[in-house]
C-alpha cells in the first residue's frame, strides 16, 4: 500500500511539473524579461505619416523652402530625440521661384511626447529643436525652436 501511495505522489508531482511546463506564457506572472517597453513616439511629416529616425524631413510644408537632410540619430527615445544633419534653406532672392538653397549644419532635437490626436494611441514629438553649429540662415537665431502639428 505505501509503495502504491508513493508511486501515486510520484505520477501527480510528474503531472503538475508537465502541465506547469507546457502552460501557455500569457498565463505566467509578468517579469522584467517579459514586460513590454512602451513604443518610441514619432515624428508626423507634412503627408500625415508617422516615421522614425528619418533621414530628411521637410520643415517648410507650403513650399519646401527649409528642410533637413542627411540626418544622423544619435538618440531616439521615449523623451526625447537627437540628430546631427543640414539644414538647407531657400534665400528666396530675388524671390523664392528663383532663390538658391544654402545648407547649414544642425543638431536637432524632438522633443515633448503627446498622443498624437490622429492616433491617440500613438504618441508623437511636437516640439523640434534646431541648433546651429557653423553658420546659420540670414535672420535666423543660432537656436530655433518649432511647434510641430497635432
Amino acid at each position: 500500500m505505501r509503495t502504491h501511495t508513493l508511486r501515486a505522489a510520484l505520477i501527480l508531482c510528474a503531472a503538475a511539473s508537465l502541465a506547469a511546463a507546457t502552460a501557455p506564457a500569457s498565463s505566467a506572472a509578468p517579469t522584467a524579461h517579459t514586460a513590454r517597453r512602451a513604443p518610441a513616439p514619432v515624428l508626423v511629416d507634412c503627408l500625415w505619416h508617422p516615421r522614425v529616425r528619418p533621414a530628411d524631413f521637410i520643415l517648410a510644408c507650403g513650399d519646401g523652402n527649409s528642410r533637413l537632410g542627411s540626418l544622423h540619430w544619435k538618440r531616439w527615445g521615449t523623451r526625447a530625440a537627437v540628430a546631427e544633419g543640414v539644414n538647407a534653406v531657400n534665400d528666396c532672392k530675388p524671390y523664392c521661384a528663383a532663390g538658391r538653397f544654402h545648407s547649414f549644419a544642425v543638431k536637432v532635437r524632438l522633443d515633448q511626447p503627446k498622443p498624437w490626436k490622429k492616433h491617440p494611441q500613438t504618441r508623437h514629438y511636437t516640439r523640434m529643436t534646431l541648433t546651429y553649429t557653423d553658420g546659420r540662415p540670414s535672420g535666423f537665431e543660432r537656436v530655433v525652436t518649432y511647434p510641430l502639428w497635432d
